[in-house]
């Protein structure tokens, strides 16, 4: 690729004029590599939890909904289902959730957390890295707020191309 394609790709803080971009002036790279500082950042609570982080992520969000089907918790975390089956049944195993069909469509699977995932959640709220970003709690909503319409948008873009 070009460097004058490679600037219209992305380029977001690069100054005008400059000829090459930098791997700091990627906003990509910002969020990959944040995205590593978090996971590194979660690791001390994830063990204390016995998670993982994507198993965490399942847990919170039947936290949020219980009895969701395996589609639905898929869409809502952006994983596909030959990821999450995998993740739902070691958390089964944990005995954390249930994996049922619904006898309404047998093609559907619906997850239900146990009383000992419910549980989970007294430990793993109260747990959290606002205090580590080193943002004010107004300015990590706003942050979170901007990375999810990104996310967002970056969807919208690629189904449409």
């Amino acid at each position: 690729m070009s460097s004058s394609k490679s600037k219209r790709v992305e380029q977001s803080s690069a100054q005008d004029g400059q000829e090459d971009p930098k791997l700091s002036d990627f906003l990509c790279f910002s969020i990959y590599s944040a995205n590593l500082a978090y996971g590194r950042a979660y690791k001390p609570i994830l063990e204390k939890l016995g998670l993982t982080y994507t198993q965490y992520i399942a847990i919170v969000a039947l936290w949020e909904q219980d009895e969701q089907t395996v589609s639905g918790l898929g869409d809502k975390l952006f994983l596909e289902s030959n990821t999450l089956t995998p993740i739902l049944k070691k958390l089964e195993a944990m005995g954390y959730l249930t994996r049922k069909r619904d006898p309404g469509d047998e093609r559907q699977v619906v997850v239900s957390l146990t009383p000992e995932g419910r549980r989970l959640r007294e430990k793993g709220l109260s747990m959290n890295l606002v205090k580590a970003s080193g943002l004010a709690p107004d300015e990590f909503r706003t942050m979170q707020q901007g990375v999810a319409k990104l996310r967002d948008n970056l969807i919208k873009a690629a189904r449409e191309s």
